[in-house]
């Protein structure tokens, strides 16, 4: 049975942090870790965090000495992981139930090394499915867009550890995509929706 490195990154997400950290505890699949990198230089949420995950025996909390960003941060958390594969959630977003326990049937029967999903794009006022109309993406269909929602990536640890994001503000997940296709690694797309990613400003 695989065992699964979930990692989030916390940045000032105090309204939505609980529901997320439930959505990976609540899983159906079981056999899985959570590591929370607080990249926050105020502590002001920090104590918030800390009483929802005492609860849990499985959850660990990393606090970072100063903001690095969520890249780095997930770098951070990446290192820190013991799991088979590794799993991304933003403190905002929101994993369906069954999303690990789909997941890992798909991985396990097309002996894949990376999977995605589509997911729903929510915001305060809309909701929106985001579909990927190609079941494999390789380079040159990234390079046209991306439609990898980060909280719906699998990915085997051994891959993830050699390959971590860039140091940027934003879309380091693109660029890391980017990179391992262009190596001929190529993504699989599962046409399922079970994560809500939220849009927030």
């Amino acid at each position: 049975m695989y065992f699964v490195s979930v990692i989030m990154p916390y940045f000032k997400k105090k309204e939505y942090v609980e529901k997320s950290i439930l959505s990976v505890i609540n899983q159906t699949y079981k056999n899985l870790e959570l590591i929370i990198i607080y990249d926050d230089e105020s502590m002001e949420d920090y104590e918030f965090i800390l009483n929802i995950c005492k609860k849990f025996k499985n959850i660990k909390i990393i606090k970072n000495i100063k903001n690095l960003g969520a890249g780095e941060s997930r770098n951070i958390g990446i290192k820190s992981a013991t799991g088979d594969l590794v799993a991304f959630i933003d403190a905002d977003d929101y994993w369906y139930k069954e999303k690990l326990d789909k997941q890992i049937k798909f991985l396990q029967k097309n002996n894949y090394k990376f999977i995605f999903f589509n997911y729903i794009k929510k915001s305060r006022n809309s909701e929106k499915e985001i579909i990927c109309k190609k079941k494999y993406l390789n380079y040159s269909s990234l390079l046209k867009s991306c439609d990898i929602g980060l909280s719906t990536v699998l990915i085997e640890t051994n891959l993830i550890k050699e390959n971590l994001f860039p140091n940027l503000k934003t879309k380091e997940d693109y660029v890391l995509w980017l990179k391992l296709s262009k190596r001929s690694h190529k993504f699989y797309g599962i046409d399922k929706k079970l994560v809500s990613w939220r849009y927030t400003p």
